[in-house]
């Protein structure tokens, strides 16, 4: 049975950095994506990993601040956000998906965690 756990989530100021992680069980050989979604508005995307590790791609808003990565022989998903902003502030959600097209989309994804919550104040 697919599992995605999210941790590391909290408050924190604005500029500080913080590091999301994603513990991923019962999953073999899918890609990964970060999204993040506000009070009243819709799941957006932020970060997206293929399986191997060689393609990522970001939201504008994350490109030169946020990192994913991941460590496959730990089943492990992170996203290293920097310089954050209050409007950052979401629950984030890391998703699994069979290949590495229309990862934008969220309805592409099958599998996804709780989420962990990031509230960054001004």
């Amino acid at each position: 049975q697919a599992q995605l756990l999210e941790s590391g989530g909290g408050l924190v100021q604005a500029g500080d950095s913080l590091t999301l992680s994603c513990a991923v069980s019962g999953l073999r050989g899918y890609a990964m994506g970060w999204f993040r979604q506000a009070p009243g508005k819709e799941r957006e995307f932020v970060a997206f990993i293929s399986y191997s590790g060689l393609t990522t791609d970001y939201t504008d808003s994350a490109k030169g601040r946020f990192t994913i990565s991941r460590d496959n022989s730990k089943n492990m998903v992170y996203l290293r956000m920097n310089s954050r902003k209050p409007e950052d502030t979401a629950a984030y959600f890391c998703e699994a998906k069979p290949g590495d097209t229309e990862y934008v989309r969220v309805q592409g994804y099958v599998y996804w965690g709780q989420g962990t919550q990031v509230t960054v104040s001004s």
